[in-house]
């Protein structure tokens, strides 16, 4: 455990100078410079340490540099790293094979970014309610929810509510619904008869790690079934371990038609995602139709077939669940103090209205800096807190310690 950092020294200042001069102003960092981590821990260019409690937005759920992870890149990058979709390579089929298995489906179709799944399972939705359903062409449409966050294409951002990432990005990509966030009546509302998926995502994210009603997903589930409708979880963020089970949809008993996966995929290495579904759906999709230079690469399919290897013994599930109980044990306190007027949890992943009085989000995420913490705000006063799932309770103590002095808890 380390007690970290004052004002931001001038050595870091250099690099975060360069980067404000020659970088797009698409982000704003806390004023951090990290050279190198391990584990649940990075370290800056000063050689002060830090406590990660964000896993860049779930994609290191497996914590920095995991030694089975960084075994498997080595071990590709000696033989090889890429050969397009041109011609096959002895990973991309087993890799499918063991992601399907996992999943419970049929059939895979890597990509790399989580945005790339999402617009490849619109693709596929669509293609599916023309080929398969008997729509009429340029009919379709998608049900989506208030609140969501499903990338930043310009497709993503056209069912986007977020005025931060849509406005001034028009026009916008039509066939899309809007309902809000959790109202099954809303959305039971919205299926007609050109209606292709419902595109959900089981734990709200970037919204704050917002939770839908208990039962929501078992009834969005009933519904989608009834109408010959689609349901595509978008488990990016929430999937692979993070809620305490393979897949958030686990907690209400549901499988979708289609899972979405990313970030955790690539274990903090490369970026991975995949769209997961069954051969009815999935084989829609014709050669030439969609597809990706980069997309299953053999790099790619070595570190995510470690991940599924990982994931296969359930133990990271069963780390984040008892984790994720210790962490709400934790975070409790602060609700009950008033510092926190909102607070959810689902596995190791917790949202944290912080109240007014205690500032806002920024602000406390960059006081937990100066502590040697790191965590970051979302709209506004919410901020996330998501450890590595083999972060150490002792570390995980501390950590949520140092919030807690942070909010005069």
């Amino acid at each position: 455990m380390n007690s970290s950092a004052s004002a931001e020294p001038s050595y870091s200042a250099a690099f975060i100078a360069r980067s404000e001069e020659y970088g797009a102003h698409n982000y704003a960092p806390l004023p951090v410079v990290i050279a190198s981590a391990e584990g649940a821990w990075m370290t800056d260019v000063e050689g002060r340490r830090f406590l990660d409690l964000l896993s860049a937005y779930s994609a290191l759920n497996f914590g920095h540099r995991h030694p089975r992870l960084v075994d498997a890149a080595h071990r590709q990058l000696d033989r090889l790293t890429l050969t397009s979709r041109a011609f096959h390579h002895d990973l991309f089929g087993e890799l499918c094979a063991r992601l399907a298995e996992l999943c419970g489906m049929e059939r895979v179709l890597p990509m790399n970014t989580g945005v790339e799944a999402v617009e490849t399972a619109i693709k596929v939705a669509r293609a599916w309610g023309y080929r398969v359903k008997g729509l009429p062409e340029g009919m379709a449409k998608i049900v989506v929810a208030g609140g969501n966050f499903h990338g930043r294409t310009t497709t993503a951002i056209s069912f986007s509510t977020d005025r931060e990432a849509r406005e001034d990005f028009g026009p916008y990509t039509p066939g899309f619904e809007i309902v809000p966030y959790g109202d099954l009546t809303a959305l039971q509302a919205a299926l007609s008869k050109h209606t292709v998926a419902v595109l959900l995502e089981p734990v709200q994210g970037e919204a704050g790690v917002r939770l839908p009603p208990e039962g929501y997903f078992r009834g969005v589930r009933e519904a989608t079934r009834e109408a010959d409708v689609l349901l595509i979880a978008d488990e990016i963020q929430s999937g692979l371990g993070r809620t305490g089970r393979t897949f958030a949809c686990e907690h209400e008993g549901v499988v979708p038609d289609m899972y979405l996966l990313g970030k955790a995929l690539g274990g903090g290495i490369v970026p991975v995602s995949a769209v997961v579904s069954s051969s009815r759906i999935l084989g829609v999709l014709r050669p030439g139709e969609h597809g990706s230079t980069f997309g299953g690469n053999p790099l790619a399919c070595a570190v995510a077939l470690e991940v599924v290897a990982m994931l296969r013994t359930g133990e990271f599930q069963e780390r984040a669940a008892a984790l994720g109980n210790r962490l709400e044990r934790l975070l409790e306190p602060l609700a009950a103090s008033g510092a926190v007027d909102g607070l959810r949890v689902r596995g190791l992943w917790a949202g944290l209205d912080v109240h007014p009085s205690r500032g806002s989000g920024r602000s406390v995420a960059e006081r937990l800096m100066a502590r040697g913490v790191l965590a970051k705000e979302t709209h506004g006063r919410t901020l996330r807190i998501a450890p590595p799932l083999v972060i150490d309770e002792d570390d995980l103590d501390w950590g949520i310690g140092q919030l807690a002095e942070v909010l005069e808890v």
